[in-house]
Protein backbone atom coordinates (compact mmCIF):
# COMPACT_ATOMS: atom_id res chain seq x y z
CA UNK A 1 0.00 0.00 0.00
CA UNK A 2 1.43 3.42 -0.82
CA UNK A 3 0.41 6.02 1.64
CA UNK A 4 1.13 9.69 1.00
CA UNK A 5 0.95 13.13 2.88
CA UNK A 6 3.63 15.13 1.08
CA UNK A 7 6.58 16.80 2.26
CA UNK A 8 9.92 14.77 4.18
CA UNK A 9 10.82 13.99 7.40
CA UNK A 10 13.59 11.76 8.44
CA UNK A 11 12.08 11.60 11.75
CA UNK A 12 8.85 10.26 11.14
CA UNK A 13 6.71 8.42 14.21
CA UNK A 14 3.41 6.77 13.97
CA UNK A 15 1.39 6.25 17.36
CA UNK A 16 -0.88 3.75 17.32
CA UNK A 17 -3.38 4.55 20.10
CA UNK A 18 -4.75 7.50 21.08
CA UNK A 19 -4.78 6.76 24.42
CA UNK A 20 -2.98 7.70 28.07
CA UNK A 21 0.41 6.13 27.03
CA UNK A 22 0.35 7.29 23.24
CA UNK A 23 -0.55 10.72 24.64
CA UNK A 24 2.47 10.66 26.91
CA UNK A 25 4.82 9.09 24.73
CA UNK A 26 4.15 11.82 22.07
CA UNK A 27 4.48 14.64 24.88
CA UNK A 28 8.00 13.24 25.18
CA UNK A 29 8.95 13.35 21.51
CA UNK A 30 8.08 16.74 20.55
CA UNK A 31 9.89 17.87 23.63
CA UNK A 32 13.14 15.75 23.55
CA UNK A 33 13.45 14.63 19.67
CA UNK A 34 14.21 17.19 17.20
CA UNK A 35 12.83 17.28 13.44
CA UNK A 36 9.96 15.16 14.24
CA UNK A 37 6.63 14.57 12.81
CA UNK A 38 4.33 12.44 14.96
CA UNK A 39 0.85 10.84 13.96
CA UNK A 40 -1.27 9.47 16.21
CA UNK A 41 -3.93 6.64 14.87
CA UNK A 42 -6.92 6.23 17.14
CA UNK A 43 -9.59 3.30 16.64
CA UNK A 44 -12.45 5.72 17.78
CA UNK A 45 -13.29 9.30 16.53
CA UNK A 46 -12.20 10.46 20.03
CA UNK A 47 -9.01 10.39 21.85
CA UNK A 48 -7.94 10.09 25.54
CA UNK A 49 -8.59 6.18 25.77
CA UNK A 50 -9.60 5.00 29.14
CA UNK A 51 -9.38 9.14 31.10
CA UNK A 52 -12.54 8.78 28.84
CA UNK A 53 -13.95 5.48 29.02
CA UNK A 54 -12.57 4.37 32.07
CA UNK A 55 -11.72 6.74 34.61
CA UNK A 56 -15.44 6.65 36.91
CA UNK A 57 -17.52 9.84 35.98
CA UNK A 58 -17.21 11.47 39.64
CA UNK A 59 -13.39 11.29 39.27
CA UNK A 60 -13.67 14.62 37.09
CA UNK A 61 -10.62 15.82 38.64
CA UNK A 62 -8.29 12.75 37.27
CA UNK A 63 -9.29 13.96 34.06
CA UNK A 64 -7.27 17.28 33.84
CA UNK A 65 -4.69 14.95 32.24
CA UNK A 66 -6.85 16.48 29.22
CA UNK A 67 -5.34 19.31 29.24
CA UNK A 68 -1.73 18.26 28.84
CA UNK A 69 -2.96 15.93 26.09
CA UNK A 70 -4.62 18.35 23.87
CA UNK A 71 -1.62 20.87 24.47
CA UNK A 72 0.45 17.64 22.94
CA UNK A 73 -1.92 16.79 20.20
CA UNK A 74 -1.82 21.09 19.18
CA UNK A 75 1.77 20.93 18.71
CA UNK A 76 2.35 21.65 15.08
CA UNK A 77 4.79 18.68 14.80
CA UNK A 78 1.76 16.24 15.44
CA UNK A 79 -1.41 15.01 13.62
CA UNK A 80 -4.61 13.03 15.28
CA UNK A 81 -6.33 10.73 13.32
CA UNK A 82 -9.46 8.99 14.43
CA UNK A 83 -11.53 6.36 13.10
CA UNK A 84 -8.22 4.57 11.73
CA UNK A 85 -7.68 1.38 12.77
CA UNK A 86 -4.48 -0.76 12.94
CA UNK A 87 -5.66 -4.40 11.36
CA UNK A 88 -8.77 -2.32 10.21
CA UNK A 89 -7.80 0.11 7.83
CA UNK A 90 -4.20 0.17 7.51
CA UNK A 91 -1.49 -3.38 8.64
CA UNK A 92 1.85 -2.92 10.67
CA UNK A 93 3.93 -3.34 7.61
CA UNK A 94 1.91 -0.86 5.82
CA UNK A 95 2.52 1.36 8.85
CA UNK A 96 6.48 0.13 9.04
CA UNK A 97 6.86 0.91 5.23
CA UNK A 98 5.77 4.63 5.61
CA UNK A 99 7.47 5.65 9.21
CA UNK A 100 10.84 5.69 10.66
CA UNK A 101 9.19 4.48 14.11
CA UNK A 102 5.94 3.11 15.26
CA UNK A 103 4.81 3.11 18.72
CA UNK A 104 2.50 0.82 19.64
CA UNK A 105 0.04 1.78 22.51
CA UNK A 106 -3.15 0.59 22.07
CA UNK A 107 -4.12 -0.54 25.38
CA UNK A 108 -6.34 -3.76 27.05
CA UNK A 109 -9.52 -3.93 25.79
CA UNK A 110 -10.15 -7.83 26.49
CA UNK A 111 -10.65 -9.26 29.79
CA UNK A 112 -8.81 -12.22 31.99
CA UNK A 113 -12.03 -14.91 31.83
CA UNK A 114 -13.21 -16.25 35.42
CA UNK A 115 -12.94 -19.85 34.85
CA UNK A 116 -15.62 -21.70 37.21
CA UNK A 117 -18.81 -23.01 36.51
CA UNK A 118 -21.90 -21.68 36.84
CA UNK A 119 -25.43 -23.53 37.04
CA UNK A 120 -27.87 -22.75 33.94
CA UNK A 121 -30.12 -19.87 34.38
CA UNK A 122 -27.70 -17.47 36.05
CA UNK A 123 -27.85 -14.59 33.43
CA UNK A 124 -25.47 -12.11 35.96
CA UNK A 125 -22.22 -12.76 34.65
CA UNK A 126 -20.26 -9.87 33.57
CA UNK A 127 -16.95 -8.28 33.59
CA UNK A 128 -16.15 -4.99 35.21
CA UNK A 129 -14.80 -3.22 31.91
CA UNK A 130 -18.36 -3.85 30.59
CA UNK A 131 -19.77 -2.37 33.08
CA UNK A 132 -17.52 0.52 33.31
CA UNK A 133 -17.75 0.67 29.41
CA UNK A 134 -21.48 0.98 30.00
CA UNK A 135 -21.75 3.43 32.25
CA UNK A 136 -19.26 5.88 30.35
CA UNK A 137 -20.40 5.49 27.28
CA UNK A 138 -18.07 3.67 24.71
CA UNK A 139 -19.38 3.34 21.41
CA UNK A 140 -21.51 -0.68 21.06
CA UNK A 141 -21.34 -0.73 24.50
CA UNK A 142 -24.48 0.93 25.70
CA UNK A 143 -26.79 -2.49 26.14
CA UNK A 144 -24.28 -4.45 28.10
CA UNK A 145 -26.30 -3.70 31.58
CA UNK A 146 -30.08 -4.60 31.78
CA UNK A 147 -32.53 -3.87 33.56
CA UNK A 148 -32.73 -7.12 34.46
CA UNK A 149 -28.78 -7.16 36.06
CA UNK A 150 -29.73 -4.32 38.32
CA UNK A 151 -33.02 -6.01 39.52
CA UNK A 152 -31.58 -8.13 42.40
CA UNK A 153 -30.40 -6.76 45.68
CA UNK A 154 -26.90 -8.42 46.39
CA UNK A 155 -24.18 -7.90 43.50
CA UNK A 156 -20.72 -9.72 44.33
CA UNK A 157 -17.81 -8.30 42.58
CA UNK A 158 -14.71 -10.79 42.37
CA UNK A 159 -11.37 -8.65 42.75
CA UNK A 160 -10.33 -5.45 44.93
CA UNK A 161 -8.60 -2.74 43.05
CA UNK A 162 -9.74 0.05 41.98
CA UNK A 163 -12.03 -0.18 39.24
CA UNK A 164 -13.73 -2.88 41.86
CA UNK A 165 -14.48 -0.15 43.79
CA UNK A 166 -15.27 2.56 41.19
CA UNK A 167 -18.12 0.01 39.88
CA UNK A 168 -18.96 -0.71 43.87
CA UNK A 169 -19.40 2.87 44.46
CA UNK A 170 -21.73 3.93 41.18
CA UNK A 171 -23.83 1.04 42.40
CA UNK A 172 -24.53 2.40 46.04
CA UNK A 173 -23.93 6.48 44.80
CA UNK A 174 -27.23 8.18 45.49
CA UNK A 175 -28.48 8.60 41.69
CA UNK A 176 -28.50 12.85 42.21
CA UNK A 177 -24.91 12.39 43.15
CA UNK A 178 -24.28 11.20 39.59
CA UNK A 179 -26.70 13.30 38.03
CA UNK A 180 -24.26 16.04 38.05
CA UNK A 181 -21.49 13.89 36.48
CA UNK A 182 -20.69 12.97 32.64
CA UNK A 183 -22.25 9.50 33.15
CA UNK A 184 -24.43 8.42 30.37
CA UNK A 185 -28.10 9.18 30.30
CA UNK A 186 -28.98 5.54 29.68
CA UNK A 187 -26.94 4.28 32.79
CA UNK A 188 -28.74 7.01 34.73
CA UNK A 189 -31.88 5.97 33.90
CA UNK A 190 -31.18 2.00 35.17
CA UNK A 191 -29.25 3.16 38.00
CA UNK A 192 -32.44 5.14 38.97
CA UNK A 193 -34.57 2.07 38.69
CA UNK A 194 -31.74 -0.34 40.45
CA UNK A 195 -32.38 -2.35 43.29
CA UNK A 196 -29.13 -3.06 44.34
CA UNK A 197 -28.43 -3.00 48.56
CA UNK A 198 -25.69 -4.67 48.79
CA UNK A 199 -22.56 -4.69 47.03
CA UNK A 200 -19.56 -7.30 48.18
CA UNK A 201 -16.11 -7.11 47.16
CA UNK A 202 -14.14 -9.86 47.42
CA UNK A 203 -10.26 -10.77 47.45
CA UNK A 204 -8.32 -14.07 47.41
CA UNK A 205 -5.57 -12.40 49.85
CA UNK A 206 -5.92 -10.17 53.09
CA UNK A 207 -5.90 -6.65 53.88
CA UNK A 208 -2.26 -6.48 53.48
CA UNK A 209 -2.50 -7.37 49.97
CA UNK A 210 -5.98 -5.22 48.76
CA UNK A 211 -4.86 -3.47 45.66
CA UNK A 212 -7.21 -0.25 46.20
CA UNK A 213 -5.85 2.90 47.12
CA UNK A 214 -6.56 4.97 50.35
CA UNK A 215 -8.04 7.70 47.95
CA UNK A 216 -11.03 5.29 46.94
CA UNK A 217 -11.69 3.87 50.40
CA UNK A 218 -11.80 6.86 52.33
CA UNK A 219 -14.83 7.40 49.22
CA UNK A 220 -16.79 4.27 49.94
CA UNK A 221 -16.34 4.98 53.66
CA UNK A 222 -17.92 8.44 53.18
CA UNK A 223 -20.67 7.58 50.75
CA UNK A 224 -24.02 8.83 51.42
CA UNK A 225 -26.55 6.30 52.93
CA UNK A 226 -23.84 3.89 52.66
CA UNK A 227 -22.39 1.38 55.54
CA UNK A 228 -19.27 -0.65 54.61
CA UNK A 229 -19.09 -3.66 56.55
CA UNK A 230 -15.57 -5.33 57.68
CA UNK A 231 -14.99 -8.65 59.32
CA UNK A 232 -13.12 -8.56 62.19
CA UNK A 233 -11.38 -11.92 61.84
CA UNK A 234 -9.55 -10.74 58.58
CA UNK A 235 -7.70 -8.46 60.65
CA UNK A 236 -6.70 -11.01 63.35
CA UNK A 237 -2.99 -9.80 64.45
CA UNK A 238 -2.52 -6.85 61.91
CA UNK A 239 -2.31 -4.25 64.71
CA UNK A 240 1.05 -5.97 65.95
CA UNK A 241 2.78 -5.45 63.26
CA UNK A 242 1.27 -1.75 61.71
CA UNK A 243 4.36 0.07 62.93
CA UNK A 244 6.53 -1.66 60.25
CA UNK A 245 4.53 -1.46 57.39
CA UNK A 246 5.81 0.97 54.37
CA UNK A 247 3.99 4.25 54.92
CA UNK A 248 1.65 4.11 52.09
CA UNK A 249 0.46 0.62 52.95
CA UNK A 250 0.13 1.56 56.94
CA UNK A 251 -1.69 4.67 56.07
CA UNK A 252 -4.64 2.60 54.32
CA UNK A 253 -4.40 -0.38 56.52
CA UNK A 254 -4.90 2.21 59.23
CA UNK A 255 -7.97 3.94 57.48
CA UNK A 256 -9.39 0.05 57.63
CA UNK A 257 -9.18 -0.65 61.21
CA UNK A 258 -10.34 2.62 61.80
CA UNK A 259 -13.11 1.88 60.13
CA UNK A 260 -13.42 -1.36 61.71
CA UNK A 261 -13.68 0.05 65.28
CA UNK A 262 -16.09 2.40 64.34
CA UNK A 263 -18.50 -0.14 62.82
CA UNK A 264 -19.89 -1.79 65.87
CA UNK A 265 -21.14 2.06 67.21
CA UNK A 266 -22.68 2.94 63.84
CA UNK A 267 -25.87 1.60 62.98
CA UNK A 268 -26.09 -0.24 59.75
CA UNK A 269 -28.72 1.55 57.83
CA UNK A 270 -29.36 1.71 53.90
CA UNK A 271 -27.03 -0.06 51.49
CA UNK A 272 -23.77 -1.78 52.56
CA UNK A 273 -20.07 -2.17 50.94
CA UNK A 274 -18.77 -5.35 52.27
CA UNK A 275 -14.84 -6.02 51.53
CA UNK A 276 -14.20 -9.39 52.18
CA UNK A 277 -10.85 -11.13 52.54
CA UNK A 278 -9.09 -14.61 51.97
CA UNK A 279 -11.71 -15.95 49.76
CA UNK A 280 -11.61 -17.42 45.89
CA UNK A 281 -14.63 -17.95 43.59
CA UNK A 282 -15.86 -21.64 43.49
CA UNK A 283 -18.46 -21.70 41.41
CA UNK A 284 -22.51 -20.32 41.01
CA UNK A 285 -25.09 -22.21 42.04
CA UNK A 286 -29.09 -22.14 42.08
CA UNK A 287 -30.56 -22.85 45.23
CA UNK A 288 -34.58 -22.64 45.19
CA UNK A 289 -35.12 -19.32 43.19
CA UNK A 290 -31.70 -17.70 44.92
CA UNK A 291 -28.60 -17.87 43.02
CA UNK A 292 -24.96 -18.44 45.46
CA UNK A 293 -21.24 -17.40 45.05
CA UNK A 294 -19.59 -19.95 46.41
CA UNK A 295 -16.19 -19.07 47.64
CA UNK A 296 -13.12 -21.18 49.14
CA UNK A 297 -12.04 -19.99 52.28
CA UNK A 298 -7.84 -19.34 51.91
CA UNK A 299 -4.97 -19.06 54.00
CA UNK A 300 -1.73 -16.81 53.35
CA UNK A 301 1.52 -18.62 52.75
CA UNK A 302 3.80 -15.40 52.64
CA UNK A 303 2.32 -13.57 50.23
CA UNK A 304 0.57 -16.49 48.18
CA UNK A 305 -3.08 -17.51 48.36
CA UNK A 306 -3.20 -21.02 49.30
CA UNK A 307 -7.10 -23.35 49.55
CA UNK A 308 -8.38 -24.80 52.51
CA UNK A 309 -11.10 -27.04 52.69
CA UNK A 310 -13.74 -24.76 53.97
CA UNK A 311 -16.36 -23.01 52.01
CA UNK A 312 -18.64 -20.04 52.19
CA UNK A 313 -21.70 -19.06 49.95
CA UNK A 314 -23.52 -15.56 49.66
CA UNK A 315 -26.41 -14.77 47.65
CA UNK A 316 -26.11 -13.20 44.23
CA UNK A 317 -28.35 -11.50 41.96
CA UNK A 318 -25.23 -10.40 39.65
CA UNK A 319 -21.36 -11.21 39.77
CA UNK A 320 -19.31 -8.89 38.38
CA UNK A 321 -15.38 -9.83 37.51
CA UNK A 322 -12.70 -7.10 38.20
CA UNK A 323 -9.51 -9.75 37.71
CA UNK A 324 -7.78 -7.98 34.71
CA UNK A 325 -7.45 -6.96 31.57
CA UNK A 326 -5.95 -8.37 28.67
CA UNK A 327 -4.93 -7.27 25.21
CA UNK A 328 -5.31 -8.29 21.98
CA UNK A 329 -3.21 -8.86 19.06
CA UNK A 330 -4.75 -6.71 16.72
CA UNK A 331 -1.86 -7.68 13.55
CA UNK A 332 -0.76 -10.93 12.58
CA UNK A 333 3.06 -9.50 12.32
CA UNK A 334 2.53 -8.82 15.93
CA UNK A 335 5.33 -10.50 18.18
CA UNK A 336 2.01 -11.41 20.70
CA UNK A 337 2.51 -13.38 24.01
CA UNK A 338 -1.00 -15.10 24.03
CA UNK A 339 -0.76 -15.86 27.39
CA UNK A 340 0.38 -12.34 29.07
CA UNK A 341 -1.71 -10.78 26.83
CA UNK A 342 1.43 -8.41 25.81
CA UNK A 343 3.33 -7.42 22.92
CA UNK A 344 6.93 -9.09 23.43
CA UNK A 345 9.22 -6.09 23.68
CA UNK A 346 12.54 -5.27 26.26
CA UNK A 347 11.81 -2.12 28.01
CA UNK A 348 9.61 -1.15 25.28
CA UNK A 349 11.45 -2.27 22.79
CA UNK A 350 9.48 -4.62 20.21
CA UNK A 351 11.61 -8.13 19.86
CA UNK A 352 11.41 -10.09 16.88
CA UNK A 353 9.33 -13.00 16.87
CA UNK A 354 11.13 -16.35 17.96
CA UNK A 355 14.55 -14.13 19.34
CA UNK A 356 15.76 -12.06 21.84
CA UNK A 357 17.00 -9.86 18.98
CA UNK A 358 14.96 -6.54 19.03
CA UNK A 359 12.94 -5.23 16.16
CA UNK A 360 14.79 -1.99 15.14
CA UNK A 361 12.16 1.13 14.92
CA UNK A 362 9.22 -0.88 16.36
CA UNK A 363 8.06 0.55 20.55
CA UNK A 364 5.85 -0.18 22.45
CA UNK A 365 3.98 1.22 25.58
CA UNK A 366 1.41 1.65 28.43
CA UNK A 367 -0.60 -2.39 29.12
CA UNK A 368 -0.07 -3.33 25.94
CA UNK A 369 3.77 -3.62 26.96
CA UNK A 370 3.50 -4.16 30.53
CA UNK A 371 -0.03 -5.88 31.08
CA UNK A 372 -2.59 -3.86 32.99
CA UNK A 373 -1.13 -2.28 35.82
CA UNK A 374 -0.90 1.33 37.89
CA UNK A 375 -2.57 4.44 37.51
CA UNK A 376 -2.20 7.19 34.76
CA UNK A 377 1.34 8.34 36.81
CA UNK A 378 2.58 4.60 36.31
CA UNK A 379 1.58 4.92 32.51
CA UNK A 380 2.93 8.41 32.30
CA UNK A 381 6.89 7.25 33.51
CA UNK A 382 7.00 4.00 31.27
CA UNK A 383 5.85 5.92 28.20
CA UNK A 384 8.35 8.63 28.93
CA UNK A 385 10.50 6.12 29.13
CA UNK A 386 9.72 4.39 25.84
CA UNK A 387 10.12 7.94 24.00
CA UNK A 388 13.57 8.52 25.92
CA UNK A 389 14.31 4.87 24.21
CA UNK A 390 12.84 6.54 20.65
CA UNK A 391 14.80 9.17 21.07
CA UNK A 392 18.10 7.21 21.94
CA UNK A 393 18.06 4.97 19.43
CA UNK A 394 17.26 8.14 16.62
CA UNK A 395 20.74 9.51 18.29
CA UNK A 396 22.70 6.14 18.12
CA UNK A 397 21.69 5.53 14.45
CA UNK A 398 19.63 2.28 15.38
CA UNK A 399 16.93 3.57 13.43
CA UNK A 400 17.31 4.92 9.60
CA UNK A 401 16.10 7.96 9.11
CA UNK A 402 15.52 8.42 5.16
CA UNK A 403 12.57 9.74 4.19
CA UNK A 404 9.25 8.46 4.98
CA UNK A 405 5.89 9.60 3.37
CA UNK A 406 3.58 9.23 6.70
CA UNK A 407 -0.06 8.24 6.23
CA UNK A 408 -2.36 9.88 3.91
CA UNK A 409 -4.70 12.46 5.44
CA UNK A 410 -6.95 12.26 2.37
CA UNK A 411 -8.97 9.49 3.72
CA UNK A 412 -12.66 9.55 3.49
CA UNK A 413 -13.87 9.48 7.30
CA UNK A 414 -10.59 10.17 9.25
CA UNK A 415 -11.31 12.30 11.98
CA UNK A 416 -8.45 15.28 12.54
CA UNK A 417 -8.25 17.17 15.82
CA UNK A 418 -10.16 19.84 14.77
CA UNK A 419 -13.26 17.15 13.95
CA UNK A 420 -12.96 15.90 17.62
CA UNK A 421 -13.09 19.64 18.87
CA UNK A 422 -15.95 19.88 17.05
CA UNK A 423 -17.44 16.50 18.68
CA UNK A 424 -16.25 18.03 22.22
CA UNK A 425 -18.05 21.26 21.23
CA UNK A 426 -21.35 19.59 20.81
CA UNK A 427 -20.86 17.27 23.88
CA UNK A 428 -20.66 19.89 26.15
CA UNK A 429 -23.23 21.68 24.13
CA UNK A 430 -25.81 18.85 24.96
CA UNK A 431 -24.65 18.50 28.83
CA UNK A 432 -24.99 21.89 29.65
CA UNK A 433 -28.71 21.57 28.61
CA UNK A 434 -29.35 19.42 31.39
CA UNK A 435 -26.67 20.60 33.81
CA UNK A 436 -23.59 18.03 33.05
CA UNK A 437 -20.23 18.63 31.91
CA UNK A 438 -21.23 16.93 28.69
CA UNK A 439 -23.00 14.35 27.30
CA UNK A 440 -20.85 12.13 25.36
CA UNK A 441 -22.13 10.74 21.99
CA UNK A 442 -22.42 7.22 21.61
CA UNK A 443 -23.10 6.38 18.10
CA UNK A 444 -20.08 5.99 16.25
CA UNK A 445 -21.94 7.28 12.74
CA UNK A 446 -23.14 10.53 14.84
CA UNK A 447 -19.41 10.82 15.78
CA UNK A 448 -17.87 10.61 12.49
CA UNK A 449 -20.45 13.20 10.96
CA UNK A 450 -20.08 15.66 13.48
CA UNK A 451 -16.51 15.09 12.87
CA UNK A 452 -16.50 15.62 9.08
CA UNK A 453 -19.35 18.36 9.89
CA UNK A 454 -21.48 16.72 7.14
Amino acid sequence: MVLSAGGSCGRRICVVGGGTAGFYVTQFLVKHLENCRIDILEKLPVPFGLVRFGVAPDHPEVKNVINTFTKTASHPAVRFLGNVALGREYKLRDLRENYNAVVLTYGAESDKSLDIPVDGGFGGVLSARQFVAWYNGYPGAENLVRKEHLSGRNVGIIGQGNVAVDVARILLSPVDQLRQTDITDYALDLLASSRVESVSMIGRRGPLQAAFTIKELREMIKLPGCSTLWRAESFTGIPDILSSLPRPRKRLTELMLDSLSKQEANKVTGKTFSPIFFRSPKSVQRSGNQFHLNLTKNYLQGDKALPTEDTESLPVDLLLTSIGYSSIQEDADLNFDQKRGVIVNENGRVLKENSKEIDPGLFASGWLATGPTGVILTTMNNAFSVGKSICDDFSEKKIPEEAKPGLDLSQKNSITWSGWEKIDQEEVRRGAKVGKPREKIIDLDEMIKIGLNS
